[in-house]
């Protein structure tokens, strides 16, 4: 029987297939949750995916339509013009050919844990949109020399001292049924107190505007009032260009090779922002209203590759030497220019970008954190599919980014799956027995014995404790190896004839099999680590600093990241462990920030221009750094405090101290 490679984004799993097995059989094979109501007997509907077309040179795969069993009669009753092209029902489509899946969040029955919940901010209220209420007199014969857009200009003139305002067409154009429906009364909305982008009948006092983090695989919404400051829902989904490629080099190769690529990722992004803003406002709607019609404001951040194919802008530039991005300063444009659904005569206020690979969410980091305020030298990374790092205080500071990989996000693992639902996200090895205790997302107890705990894969922070705990356990070495000669049955060869560690054995799995960390899992670990090491000491070597006195982790990924496993691996150089902290998403903090007040907005342009970009792949010394980086923790650092640390937990490992 042949088998086929088949991928499922954007879970990330993978394997080879039977020919003749369902996309729904695929899918419960590889763990892939698929919402299949009927059971798989062709009458719901739930299973809908799109096939991606054509060659992606990243995944070694030639996917299409043609790969598949014909389309049924039973799939034309669900399939319809609004679910766009390539649609096929994973219980009907079955495999002829290699072919990469993309899972629609309504089809997922499993939905992605993506977890940046919203830190209470300290910051004073300045934001660039506010509302004025005007009340004009009805007009008479008397007055018809003058008009509606006359009268309201010189009523905000004479009561409120804004002079030369414009309008702007939308709210022009709506401006007399709007008076005349509101007796006269109305509420308007004034951008920068330049321009009236919006005009409500009678007194209307909810002011709303929507910050957005648009990471490299998730995207968070943050509706906020900007009367008070407060979020007042958060929504969030996996990024829906994840099918075009899980980094941004791959989503640039995918722009540059093929035609309508930069369109086809743009129009994806956009549209899951407005899937986003329909469903973050979704309280808001009034007397059959848009929701997001009663958003007036909206701030992004993103890195550079997200930045340029949100506008639409060709990111082949940022993808070679010398890395020239189209443009560094920040953008207000329309919302209906980008087709985003929220208040027609909005703006979206864009952040600075850095350089090359430092954007627009590490400068919100930037502003959120504000370590040019500090005297302590601080270590900011955000970890992610890119890391990206700044160091300093307020004296200097430097920043760069690093090619991480989606390691951390847990693709490239074996059984690596994104943090959802049945994915082990904690674990802790008895260095003795080296039996394994695990934590699953979705249930509140550690798992200590054999029981059905329906595990599926391994999420990143679940990686990074394994591997950190592989080393205390003495069953890997300081090189990544497996060490020979271990007795437990958790140490095995596996089909490969390569050595491998069981997490999770096929009784405690919803899939069937065991769930284990191989050799290859390990390297992968160890490349995706060693950049982040590289970037900041190459960082510390350009400051002339031996060492740091806070590391920061920030990002979502980085608030679930065990401190200690972290410090272990050497993911980043040796520091107290009680001055290791996480603050969440800071990114989007910062785009909140740049929301609720104008003034970091003009930090943010100020800043962006003052620290010091290096680009630490053309550093003479970054080869030989990251491959010093590749031993856990370091080929030669020393790293006094995880000595001790691993001293007082009785840990028998040798660490250089």
């Amino acid at each position: 029987m042949k088998r086929y490679k088949v991928i499922f984004q954007p879970a990330g799993r993978r394997g080879e297939i039977e020919e003749g097995k369902t996309l729904l059989e695929a899918a419960q094979a590889l763990g892939v949750d698929i919402e299949a109501v009927c059971g798989g007997k062709k009458v719901c509907g739930k299973c809908k995916v799109r096939i991606e077309e054509g060659y992606f040179e990243k995944d070694n795969i030639d996917s299409g339509m043609k790969h598949l069993s014909p389309i049924t009669e039973d799939e034309l009753k669900h399939i319809k013009p609004e679910d766009g092209p390539n649609i096929r029902l994973a219980c009907s489509a079955e495999i002829r050919g290699e072919v990469k899946v993309f899972v629609p969040e309504r089809s997922r029955a499993g939905k992605q844990v993506v977890r940046k919940a919203a830190r209470e901010l300290n910051i004073g209220l300045e934001p660039a949109v506010k509302k004025y209420n005007i009340e004009l007199k009805e007009p008479t014969l008397h007055e018809m020399t003058t008009g509606d857009v006359e009268r309201v200009l010189r009523f905000m003139a004479d009561t409120y001292g804004l002079r030369d305002l414009t309008f702007d067409y939308t709210a022009l154009r709506d401006l007399q049924d709007t008076l005349r429906r509101g007796g006269w009364k109305a509420t308007v909305t004034v951008w920068m107190d330049r321009e009236i982008i919006k005009v409500e009948p009678e007194f209307v006092d909810p002011l709303y505007g929507l910050a957005v983090d648009i990471g490299t695989t998730t995207v968070v919404g943050y509706l906020c009032d900007l009367n008070t400051g407060r979020v007042i829902n958060t929504e969030s989904m996996m990024n829906p260009q994840v099918p075009y490629g899980e980094d941004v080099m791959s989503r640039i190769t995918y722009a540059m090779t093929h035609p309508d690529g930069l369109e086809k990722m743009q129009r994806a992004i956009i549209d899951g922002l407005n899937e986003i803003i329909k469903n973050i406002t979704a309280d808001l709607r009034t007397n059959g209203r848009d929701g997001g019609s009663a958003i007036v404001d909206m701030t992004v951040v993103f890195n550079t590759a997200m930045h340029h194919i949100f506008l639409g802008l060709n990111p082949e530039y940022i993808g070679r030497s010398p890395f020239i991005p189209g443009v560094q300063d920040p953008l207000d444009i329309k919302a209906r220019d980008l087709g985003i659904h929220i208040a027609p005569g909005a703006y979206v206020h864009i952040l600075p970008i850095e350089a090359g690979f430092v954007g627009a969410d590490n400068v919100g980091v930037l502003i959120a954190e504000e370590p040019y305020n500090q005297d302590e030298i601080m270590l900011i990374i955000d970890i992610g599919t890119n890391g990206e790092l700044l160091l300093g205080n307020r004296q200097r500071i430097c920043s760069t980014s690093c090619a991480t990989g989606p390691a951390f996000e847990g693709a490239q693992i074996k059984f690596g799956m994104r943090a959802a639902p049945g994915a082990i996200e904690k674990v802790r090895i008895d260095p003795e027995t080296k039996e394994c205790y695990y934590k699953v997302i979705g249930k509140a107890d550690w798992h200590t014995h054999l029981q059905e705990v329906n595990a599926k894969g391994i999420c990143g922070s679940g990686i990074i404790d394994a591997v950190a705990e592989m080393f205390k356990a003495g069953i890997i070495d300081r090189t990544g190896k497996f060490v020979k000669g271990i007795e437990s049955p958790r140490v095995r060869l596996g089909s490969d004839g390569k050595p491998e560690y069981v997490l999770a054995w096929a009784e405690e799995t919803s899939i069937g099999t065991d769930i284990t960390i191989t050799q290859a899992d390990v390297r992968a670990l160890q490349l995706a680590k060693a950049a982040l090491y590289a970037g900041a000491k190459l960082l510390m070597k350009r400051m002339g600093l031996k060492g740091i006195d806070r590391v920061v982790l920030a990002g979502a990924f980085g608030s679930y990241i065990d401190r200690e496993s972290a410090l272990t691996l050497g993911m980043f150089p040796d520091c107290p462990v009680d001055r290791v902290y996480a603050v969440g998403n800071a990114a989007g903090d910062g785009a909140r920030m740049a929301l609720l007040n104008v003034d970091k907005r003009r930090e943010a342009r100020e800043r962006a221009r003052w620290v010091e970009f290096v680009e630490i792949a053309v550093e003479p010394d970054f080869e030989k750094e990251f491959m010093q980086a590749m031993h856990i923790p370091h080929m030669k650092d020393p790293f006094p405090n995880l000595k001790t640390l691993l001293k007082e937990r009785n840990v028998p490992v040798e660490v250089k101290g």
